[in-house]
């Protein structure tokens, strides 16, 4: 039986070049998609636009946009609720788009490299 068997000479898999290059090309292409993210806004409404919030791809809060019409003094609660449902909406569009960007640079692999 030969020593070779199914390795190239330097005892490694013959297309373990090829993984690697793949591998990088897939880092590459995260790299980019985390940079797209980071560049992003996401913005989010709640009580029928009452509230208005935008946030960064880095998930950081630009800015609250609240209508006059929105600030009742005898109901701070639904204010505060809105802006909260506002930021949670913003916030999941980011996960959204991340997970997307992710899936499209990785191929759809989930756990990692299949072997």
């Amino acid at each position: 039986m030969s020593k070779k068997g199914r390795f190239g000479g330097a005892g490694m898999p013959a297309n373990m070049s090829n993984l690697m290059k793949q591998a990088q090309k897939m880092q590459r292409q995260m790299e980019e998609a985390s940079k797209e993210l980071e560049e992003k806004e996401f913005s989010a409404a709640a009580g029928g636009g009452a509230v208005e919030v935008k946030v960064s791809g880095k998930r950081e809060v630009l800015s609250v946009t609240i209508a006059e019409e929105a600030v009742d003094p005898d109901d701070v609660e639904m204010l505060q609720d809105l802006i909260v449902a506002a930021v949670n909406e913003a916030m999941k569009k980011v996960d959204e788009f991340s997970e997307q960007s992710m899936s499209k640079a990785t191929g759809g692999l989930s756990g990692g490299f299949p072997f």
